[in-house]
């Protein structure tokens, strides 16, 4: 047994325009959701063995906010290009290279991907993982090569607006 954690990176900045998309920082939003969604996350009690994202700035950004929430090491973090192609065949083949000694993997990444992936790999379809959504899988695997369609159930879906009274 597996479990994935997909994580949509926070609200994103376009004041920048001088900026290229790899390097859109996070806007006041996302400054404020990423260390909220890490709190959920901490009284969740997620502790992923390897922490995955892409080195966008955005998405690293949250990985890195959410990494320190959940007291995950900043410096194990490991970023792969792979994940900003944002193409979900390109993240399965990530998920796919996992070493099998960890169990639970958090991928920090952009949609469609991330949405495209959520479907493919869960039981229950989603619309849309909204900015600093996370979307936790179990997945009835013993290696992550053998990842496949719909081979996981949903444990949770959680997005800062859920949480907005």
């Amino acid at each position: 047994m597996k479990t994935i954690y997909l994580v949509r990176h926070a609200k994103s900045s376009w004041k920048y325009p001088h900026l290229s998309d790899f390097e859109r920082p996070l806007n006041k939003r996302g400054r404020k959701n990423a260390p909220f969604m890490g709190k959920v996350l901490k009284k969740l009690k997620v502790a992923p063995d390897l922490v995955i994202s892409s080195p966008a700035n955005r998405a690293a950004t949250t990985a890195r906010i959410i990494a320190a929430a959940i007291n995950y090491p900043l410096e194990d973090i490991r970023y792969s290009q792979t994940i900003y192609e944002f193409r979900e065949n390109a993240l399965i083949n990530v998920i796919k290279q996992i070493d099998d000694s960890v169990n639970k993997a958090m991928v920090v990444g952009h949609n469609p991907a991330i949405n495209a992936l959520a479907n493919y790999i869960g039981d229950q379809p989603i619309g849309n993982i909204p900015t600093c959504g996370v979307y936790c899988v179990k997945l009835d695997i013993s290696s992550w090569k053998k990842i496949s369609d719909h081979c996981g159930k949903l444990e949770f879906f959680e997005f800062p607006k859920k949480h907005a009274s």
